[in-house]
């Protein structure tokens, strides 16, 4: 079986003390590079541990050996196009992330810096982790099916206060239901 737990560690930045240290319970970080490379089997026990620690699901460990995955080509540096170091997976964005439901704003007509046809991926997260959507863009439901959206500049109780794209007035939220962090930006080129 082939896995993809270094793809996914590497392009989370994390080590393999890290992996080992976000496990439950913790391991050792030699005991995850055997189960990266293959030296020691990867049960569905270590699985659905090491998925918790990258925060990912788990079927993303893993891949066919016959399905071609996307691989990344170039890398784009400082200095022009060159090849990567060592072959890698491309991994959808929303792999990567965390749990929460994921939520789109289709841009229909351009505001602030979003152009007509963009896509905002956002993620849902729990209020009590509002504190993370600060300084970012943000979806959070009104009254009668209405959406407030734009960048969160305050949050104090169950008050938020939006900063709309395109310099519009500020949107006073209270109480909302959820709140959605953007994550991804799709734009076809």
């Amino acid at each position: 079986m082939i896995n993809r737990i270094r793809d996914i560690r590497a392009q989370k930045g994390m080590t393999l003390a890290q992996v080992a240290a976000a496990c439950t319970p913790p391991t050792t970080a030699q005991t995850i590079g055997r189960l990266e490379t293959g030296m020691r089997n990867l049960s569905l026990v270590w699985m659905n541990k090491i998925a918790a620690a990258l925060e990912v699901e788990p079927e993303v460990l893993l891949r066919s050996e016959s399905a071609g995955e996307p691989q990344v080509t170039a890398v784009l540096t400082g200095s022009g196009v060159d090849a990567p170091r060592k072959a890698a997976d491309a991994l959808l964005p929303t792999a990567l992330a965390g749990e929460g439901a994921l939520r789109v704003v289709t841009v229909e007509a351009a505001s602030g810096d979003y152009r007509a046809g963009d896509q905002i991926w956002l993620r849902e997260t729990p209020m009590e982790q509002i504190a993370r959507g600060l300084n970012r863009d943000v979806l959070v439901p009104q009254p009668a099916g209405r959406f407030a959206f734009g960048r969160l500049i305050q949050h104090e109780a169950d008050t938020l206060t939006l900063l709309p794209p395109g310099g519009q007035k500020h949107v006073t939220v209270k109480d909302p239901a959820w709140i959605a962090i953007a994550e991804m930006l799709v734009r076809k080129l």
